[in-house]
């Protein structure tokens, strides 16, 4: 098993354990594919859900440009949505299952097929 075949391990593990859902395999494997590189640097590999800052990038780059949404305060809405099912406590929110949970929030899977 590789390295990202791991990373995809523990982000099911994660959406299972923390968020309460079982997890589209198929779907989950191509974001953490999406997430290119960052899934591998300690820091790019997770979302601070407390910088304001950090979660304007996920709003602009992600939810704006990768799945073509218009800005409007529902963006943000579900983005503290997504960090609250993680788990505000939670140390280590990753990128891929943040990027996951919104896909599916946003009903933009078919970006992914």
């Amino acid at each position: 098993m590789g390295k990202r075949d791991e990373l995809i391990a523990k982000y099911a593990d994660d959406l299972r354990g923390k968020c309460g859902m079982e997890p589209d395999m198929d779907l989950l494997t191509k974001v953490t594919i999406g997430c290119g590189p960052a899934i591998y640097n300690a820091d790019a590999s997770t979302v601070a859900g407390s910088q304001a800052a950090e979660l304007e990038t996920v709003k602009t780059n992600f939810l704006m440009k990768k799945l073509g949404l218009k800005d409007s305060p529902e963006l943000m809405d579900a983005i503290n949505s997504v960090i609250e099912t993680y788990g505000k406590s939670e140390r280590n929110k990753y990128r891929a299952v943040i990027y996951y949970m919104l896909t599916k929030h946003f009903g933009k899977e078919s970006v992914y097929s």
